[in-house]
């Protein structure tokens, strides 16, 4: 992660209205290391684990998302797996000190840093081919997001490869007393009423995926040993289990570049170079095609990039390659081919244009402040902050990559300037965080 704190340093163009101006070095935020998930990196050089075993490149992470609390984390691989954690101090109990106490202890008062155990695991996605196109889908995860908690002892997340979106249910898993044996479930068959309430008597969704409650009859008259395999072959583990409850599938050409839930709890979008899908949780047979942009030329204009605003439901923003970003209202029309706003540098349209011009301004990554007062974008070189009022100009620019300008060449030989990086802001708006090359990378390309 690279340094794009809460004050901006000498590298911003101005200060936003609520975020205070450069802090002293004392108060800026200290990196300290808290706490390895999984297996170290193997050192250099090195192609086997100490028990001899060959590593394995599906275990290399592809997305990672904390929950809104900071409870729970979840990491998906390129085994397509999804691997949960949660917390387990104590300190996440008590409510964190305020603001105004850190600055006056200096934050030597802050709590210590938190510690995250391993929950479960399961393997959300398979690799999979699409005839129609004679194209190999790969299992690897390549977004997560967590969606509204139904219950204390209930997760629900929403987890994508390139073509599937799937809704995942992780639950508490209680044991059953007596003699072993799982209890027998009521053998008398459901009434018609409850069938229809149910939405049982159908096959489930029209894609050819069905609903968990559609097997639901049929366990019914199972036997005990079937029962017994039928209810342990969720367990994902050590007292959970995991059910994929809905399956969001065939409605993308493109690869699924950015998935986003909504605030009403209900829907959330999905979104590929060209289109951008609405979708609610409990539908999988149809979504609603709300951007639908068919340039002349894909190597013109893609979409990059999706998010929902975090407070306001029908508030929808997009980046695009041609570096601007769009904020759009759902409740206008039903294709959002207009925009309420659009964010672009009205300075940079002015500069000179280079061959590297289009390429560096791509937006990689967008993200509302938790407020929904501003907006992050990323491109290869900036992290700009965005005030949603103002659209001609962003209120700060971090410039991250500025040092490789005078690389780009070389960055374009090497394919490295077509990298994305994504960002993130904290829950109070306070500190941003985006991504950026080891060290070691760019001395091994001669790049420093």
């Amino acid at each position: 992660m690279s340094n794009a704190g809460r004050s901006p340093s000498s590298s911003y163009s101005s200060s936003p209205s609520g975020l205070q101006d450069a802090q002293a070095p004392s108060q800026l935020l200290h990196w300290k290391f808290s706490q390895v998930l999984g297996e170290l990196p193997l050192p250099a050089g090195s192609g086997r684990h100490d028990n001899g075993t060959l590593q394995d490149d599906g275990d290399t992470i592809s997305a990672i998302e904390f929950d809104g609390r900071g409870e729970h984390l979840a990491a998906g691989d390129h085994a397509g797996r999804v691997i949960l954690f949660r917390r387990t101090d104590e300190s996440h109990e008590q409510p964190p000190p305020s603001r105004a106490e850190l600055e006056r202890t200096d934050y030597a008062a802050a709590a210590a840093p938190p510690a995250y155990s391993y929950m479960a695991e399961f393997q959300s996605h398979e690799q999979e081919f699409e005839v129609l196109h004679s194209l190999e889908i790969a299992e690897k995860v390549k977004k997560l997001r967590w969606c509204a908690q139904p219950n204390s002892s209930s997760l629900c997340m929403l987890a994508t490869n390139d073509r599937t979106v799937k809704l995942w249910k992780v639950s508490e898993h209680r044991s059953r007393k007596g003699n072993g044996q799982p209890r027998r479930r009521r053998s008398n068959p459901a009434s018609p009423s409850e069938i229809a309430l149910l939405g049982e008597g159908g096959s489930g969704a029209t894609n050819g995926y069905y609903y968990e409650w559609a097997s639901k009859k049929a366990r019914s008259y199972l036997s005990p040993d079937s029962a017994e395999h039928s209810e342990k072959a969720g367990e994902v583990g050590e007292g959970y289990t995991a059910k994929c409850r809905r399956v969001f599938a065939r409605a993308h050409e493109f690869n699924i570049n950015s998935i986003s839930d909504n605030c009403d709890g209900e829907t959330f979008v999905s979104a590929d170079d060209l289109r951008i899908n609405l979708w609610h949780l409990e539908v999988t047979g149809q979504c609603f095609n709300i951007v639908d942009m068919k340039p002349a030329d894909m190597e013109d204009l893609v979409i990059t990039s999706a998010e929902f605003h975090p407070l306001s439901c029908s508030l929808l923003a997009y980046g695009s390659s041609r570096g601007f970003v769009r904020l759009v209202d759902l409740r206008r029309s039903a294709l959002c081919d207009g925009n309420v706003r659009i964010f672009k540098n009205r300075e940079n349209s002015m500069q000179p244009r280079t061959l590297f011009t289009e390429i560096i301004s791509c937006i990689s990554d967008v993200k509302f402040t938790g407020d929904g007062k501003y907006l992050l974008s990323r491109d290869y070189m900036n992290l700009k902050l965005w005030d949603l009022r103002m659209e001609s100009s962003p209120v700060a620019t971090y410039k991250v990559h500025e040092f490789l300008r005078p690389k780009l060449s070389e960055l374009y030989n090497n394919d490295y300037i077509f990298d994305r990086f994504n960002c993130c802001t904290s829950k109070n708006g306070d500190y941003f965080a985006t991504g950026s090359y080891r060290f070691l990378l760019l001395q091994h390309i001669n790049l420093i």
